[in-house]
């Protein structure tokens, strides 16, 4: 008896859920070139070693404050998975200020609202969390994605079955 597996049923099978899984995964920004793989605190601990380099990071809004020239976005910074959405379960990677350009309306930037952001570093600053000096790392925004309110209960999943189901 031969098996041969060159145009199977199962070998369609896993070649489809395997091309299915792997859509599911597309990240957000794709062609980042120079990323540089340091997380926020990396950054903060050590800004001199990572001027000027290009990060993907995610986060959580925190606040929203339009300067004369700009607009900062404070951020608690989480892990991201494959498709580069930020996971809140996870503990957080350190607090960043995003840096937009002109003034932006607050309101596109909702605190609490999560974002995955693509910009170069650019520094840093020293700003007080209550009795605390801490060093902010500085991101100048190239692209950012606001996620919907709930995207993490979102994920796609994949069913399979054979039958008759009843509900």
């Amino acid at each position: 008896m031969s098996l041969s597996l060159a145009f199977s049923p199962l070998r369609s099978l896993v070649l489809v859920v395997t091309v299915l899984v792997a859509g599911c995964a597309t990240p957000v920004f794709k062609d980042v070139a120079n990323r540089i793989d340091a997380t926020p605190l990396d950054v903060q601990r050590a800004p001199e070693r990572y001027t000027e380099g290009e990060v993907v990071w995610a986060g959580r809004i925190i606040a929203v404050e339009n300067r004369e020239t700009t607009t900062e976005v404070e951020l608690v910074g989480y892990p991201m998975d494959r498709a580069q959405r930020p996971l809140p379960e996870a503990r957080s990677e350190g607090r960043f200020i995003l840096v937009l350009p002109g003034y932006v309306e607050a309101y596109d930037y909702p605190e609490g609202r999560y974002v995955t952001v693509h910009g170069r570093l650019a520094g840093s600053r020293v700003k007080p969390i209550q009795q605390r000096d801490y060093v902010f790392p500085l991101v100048r925004a190239q692209a950012v994605h606001v996620w919907p309110s709930g995207f993490q209960f979102d994920k796609p999943t994949i069913s399979l079955g054979i039958g008759v189901g009843i509900h």
